[in-house]
């Protein structure tokens, strides 16, 4: 059987590089060697791609030779950069694309695979700029009708030029408690919990360190639980999982650091909240046309019991101990046999997209066949 050539593509210029390294370093070794020719890929803090050769490990990836990727449909060859080096004979057939943050998920990366017309899992543009992109993916999940909390946008030019004015709306609008989150950010770095007025302002403008638009949410009284989605059409639903720490809320230590951090899988839901947060998911999914995988984040108020859509990730962690493939183990589907699942998505998915017409012909050609 000949193998399955794919390119495992870790690192990036994110804050979450090293996130990004661990989830790739669980990957590489849960592919099956029997079924895949695996070429490891580094993007450097820089952003430059780097090759991997099968004898070095995979965090020594970074200091091998620099390739690029051509934005143009060819063979899926990675290219190298210096002037009259040796092919590298690194042909990909698939990529997985393992890069957290701005220029990994938020369809940046997505767009240059799709110019060079390789096959690569996870969400495609749109999607993953959207789910990116916790503002414009809060007012669209709301224009489907679906559960979110209240939130206001505070752009960083207005926050720069009127510090005063932009507090005092956020506080109008959604009051104390509230969350102060960069928009476009993961692993919950820049997100502050605010409980008094004076918390505010540094907040705000630690936020927008990470990036121009700043979301800012009613903070409540909630569980956290997390549901995993898989697929394109139509999208599966794993079972819930729950994440209990007692830090204030589900900061960067309590996702990478605090060991007393809980992952309860499945979650303590009864039936009926079980079967509603799961359909919550796949609509929040759908919504935000994510496809291949993704994990979406909710918020269970305690008093009320409602559940409330926090967020949809494109690209969940995926060490083994991460959540995403905990919780389809626990539904399942081990490891190994989601990352197979994934790929095939992939594939099907580029097929599907390579069979649709790229030249305007007129009816008449469309009649009688190509000339």
């Amino acid at each position: 059987m000949t193998k399955l050539r794919v390119g495992l593509l870790f690192g990036g210029r994110s804050v979450e590089h090293e996130v990004s390294v661990a989830s790739a370093a669980s990957i590489h070794q849960a592919l099956d060697p029997t079924r895949y020719d695996i070429t490891l890929i580094a993007v450097d803090r820089e952003g430059r791609w780097h090759l991997g050769q099968p004898e070095i490990p995979l965090e020594a990836t970074v200091k091998g030779a620099v390739v690029n990727l051509r934005a143009a449909p060819g063979d899926g060859h990675l290219l190298p950069v210096e002037p009259g080096s040796k092919d590298f004979g690194a042909r990909l057939d698939v990529i997985l694309p393992i890069i957290h943050g701005r220029g990994g998920e938020d369809g940046s990366l997505q767009g240059l695979l799709e110019l060079a017309g390789v096959p690569y899992v996870g969400s495609g543009i749109l999607g993953s700029a959207l789910q990116m992109d916790k503002e414009t993916s809060k007012r669209l999940l709301q224009a489907a009708g679906l559960p979110v909390l209240p939130g206001v946008l505070v752009r960083s030019r207005r926050l720069e030029t009127n510090p005063d004015e932009v507090s005092r709306r956020v506080l109008e609008e959604i009051g104390l408690p509230l969350f102060v989150k960069p928009a476009n950010q993961g692993s919950s770095v820049g997100i502050h919990k605010v409980s008094e007025s004076a918390q505010l302002l540094p907040a705000l403008r630690d936020a927008a360190r990470y990036d121009t638009k700043v979301l800012c949410e009613r903070g409540i009284d909630a569980r956290e639980i997390e549901v995993a989605v898989l697929g394109i059409d139509p999208i599966e639903a794993s079972v819930p999982g729950e994440i209990r720490t007692e830090r204030e809320f589900y900061d960067y230590e309590a996702k990478y650091v605090d060991k007393e951090t809980k992952l309860l899988v499945p979650a303590p839901l009864d039936d009926e909240q079980t079967r509603k947060v799961r359909k919550l998911a796949v609509d929040a999914m759908m919504a935000l046309e994510g496809e291949g995988m993704g994990r979406v984040d909710f918020l269970l108020e305690r008093d009320t019991g409602h559940f409330y859509i926090n967020e949809v990730n494109s690209l969940p962690g995926f060490t083994e101990a991460s959540m995403y493939p905990r919780l389809w183990e626990a539904s399942g589907l081990p490891y190994p046999a989601l990352l197979d699942r994934l790929i095939e998505l992939a594939l099907e998915r580029h097929q599907e997209r390579s069979q649709l017409e790229t030249v305007n012909r007129r009816r008449e050609d469309v009649a009688s066949g190509p000339c």
